[in-house]
């Protein structure tokens, strides 16, 4: 790099004129940092501006920073009891749909039995290897099963459900053949 090229430079970088930045590379010997710091040190340059950011809250911050820092941590602080109502409070929303919603087991258009929902779903727990394979057979001996409240709004289960008792009626006059 030339002599101007190095006067450039240094005019670029700090803004001084063509004979300042000229001066300060000669007392340099020809170094451009050095010259940097010839300048400064003169005054004709300002020193870099120190910027320092922190993470940390300290006697400066605000006030409002602090309310608000506080807010979300009690927010976040969920404890285990908060937890377990919830819970509760969901196993008490579904008993309350399993008792408003019907299992109906019908045989030739007549209603058999009408228990809640809940009730089916305790037996399936308690009892499934008896209770399930009787809903089975009852398919190969006429019974049709039903749901009735606002469980078949969402979800068309009886079509499920007839289309099980036509499939049990279709597989039991293949076997009479």
């Amino acid at each position: 790099m030339d002599q101007l090229e190095k006067v450039e430079k240094i005019r670029e970088k700090t803004g001084v004129t063509y004979e300042e930045a000229k001066a300060a590379l000669e007392a340099a010997g020809g170094d451009v940092l050095d010259a940097l710091v010839y300048l400064e040190s003169k005054g004709k340059i300002k020193e870099p501006e120190v910027s320092v950011y922190t993470t940390e809250t300290g006697s400066d911050s605000s006030e409002e920073f602090r309310q608000a820092a506080k807010s979300y941590d009690d927010a976040s602080k969920e404890t285990f009891g908060d937890q377990v109502r919830k819970f509760m409070k969901w196993c008490g929303r579904m008993i309350q749909k399993g008792c408003e919603n019907f299992f109906i087991v019908e045989r030739k258009q007549e209603e058999m039995v009408t228990m809640p929902i809940i009730v089916l779903i305790l037996l399936l727990c308690f009892a499934f290897w008896i209770v399930l394979p009787l809903m089975i057979v009852g398919l190969f001996c006429g019974f049709r099963y039903h749901f009735k409240g606002a469980i078949t709004r969402s979800v068309d289960v009886n079509y499920a459900c007839d289309k099980a008792a036509e499939a049990a009626e279709s597989i039991k006059q293949e076997f009479t053949k």
